[in-house]
């Protein structure tokens, strides 16, 4: 980030977390980045993506350490009567909560929407869930990878040779939490109008089913049920990946325009003529002789030279990446795209405001280490601290 760092434009928020894993944690990851007072209560076995390595630094896994930072940490257990006291003092003056226990859970412990509610009318509540609590599957827990393949997401990711293949990224629950903040900031937009909260519902599942564009908008249109896709677009060509002589490439050409243009940086400008390929159905159509014509050309040259030619040219096109090789590209650091404190380093917050940018603040929080701070701030005097620990209400250290 290279903006000054500030109070954050969300500077005054107060977030209650009860989420764990990856998409609640996500969603007030990016609170916090951008100033929002984060409060992880974490059950007394801890968030256990914190044991999902390695690796690990000391006792966490880099898992928990990519998406917590900028939080404060406690201990609760929320199955006690007198650990659901300590989070209706928390809730005090909190402007949301966050959780993602499986549908029920609240409520059973008389701390669901509807209860709360009527203490804090002013309180916004979201919850993320796998599949929602009504509906054939409402209440079954929910995971990235399973409804993903639920989705139709594998339906349409791998090639003929590989068959339906995982996506390498955790896109379903990532999404779910990017639209956990949308939702949050829609409700506190409304509130400023109503001077009321309400009940955010985000599941998995949804999240999932609208990622599937265009696949969903072409089956709705022609009824034919879309097929792997592999490294091609399903309604673009040429657009894909192609081998060059030193490294692999991603070439697209959304209009007549660009196609012509690639043409020529080709060296072949002929076939932009070429009644087959005229126009971008025509592509489609005879895809597999376009391709056998662009990898030709393209095995007699440098791909990292020739994509940032393209790209000076406003063509799209770059080169297939890997890990070590993104973090390090020149344009990744131009953007601050890595942010660093004390030992923690991570990928900073891709929400750049001018005046009010996200920043950096504090590094993910072991387990338990601000309880006895928050609960000071909250009105709880040291005896009473000591009589809740002593009660294994504040766990302040994890139970196996």
């Amino acid at each position: 980030m290279t903006a000054p760092s500030s109070a954050g434009a969300l500077a005054g928020i107060k977030v209650i977390d009860l989420s764990r894993v990856l998409g609640g944690p996500f969603a007030t990851q990016l609170l916090s980045d951008h100033g929002a007072d984060v409060i992880k209560l974490e059950p007394p076995q801890g968030d256990e993506v914190r044991d999902w390595g390695p690796p690990f630094n000391e006792d966490d896994a880099s898992y928990f350490i990519g998406i917590n930072r900028n939080k404060r940490s406690v201990g609760l257990d929320l199955a006690q009567e007198d650990g659901r006291a300590v989070l209706l003092r928390l809730l005090e003056g909190a402007d949301v909560l966050i959780e993602n226990f499986k549908p029920g859970s609240m409520e059973k412990w008389g701390i669901g929407y509807e209860e709360l509610s009527k203490k804090f009318p002013r309180l916004i509540y979201c919850k993320v869930s796998g599949f929602g609590a009504e509906g054939p599957l409402g209440g079954f827990p929910g995971y990235d990878a399973i409804v993903g393949a639920m989705a139709g997401h594998y339906s349409v990711n791998g090639s003929p040779e590989s068959g339906p293949m995982r996506m390498g990224l955790a896109v379903v629950d990532i999404t779910t939490g990017l639209y956990a903040v949308i939702g949050i900031l829609l409700a506190m937009h409304e509130r400023e109008r109503s001077g009321r909260g309400q009940f955010i519902d985000t599941a998995l599942y949804d999240s999932a089913l609208s990622l599937m564009h265009p696949h969903f908008a072409n089956y709705f249109l022609s009824g034919k049920i879309p097929g792997l896709t592999g490294n091609t677009h399903g309604n673009l060509a040429p657009y894909g990946m192609f081998a060059t002589k030193t490294c692999r490439v991603m070439i697209g050409a959304g209009n007549n325009r660009a196609f012509k243009r690639v043409c020529e940086e080709l060296g072949v400008p002929e076939m932009a003529e070429d009644p087959r390929f005229a126009t971008n159905g025509d592509r489609i159509k005879h895809r597999d002789e376009l391709n056998r014509i662009i990898t030709e050309r393209l095995s007699q040259v440098d791909g990292m030279a020739f994509s940032l030619k393209l790209l000076k040219a406003g063509l799209p096109c770059g080169p297939v990446l890997n890990t070590e090789e993104a973090l390090s590209h020149p344009h990744a650091a131009a953007r601050g795209a890595i942010v660093q404190k004390d030992w923690y380093k991570g990928i900073g917050t891709p929400v750049k405001l001018s005046r009010t940018p996200g920043s950096l603040k504090s590094p993910p929080p072991r387990f338990s280490q601000h309880t006895r701070e928050v609960l000071s701030q909250h009105g709880f005097d040291e005896a009473a601290i000591e009589r809740l620990t002593a009660a294994g209400v504040l766990v302040e250290k994890r139970r196996s």
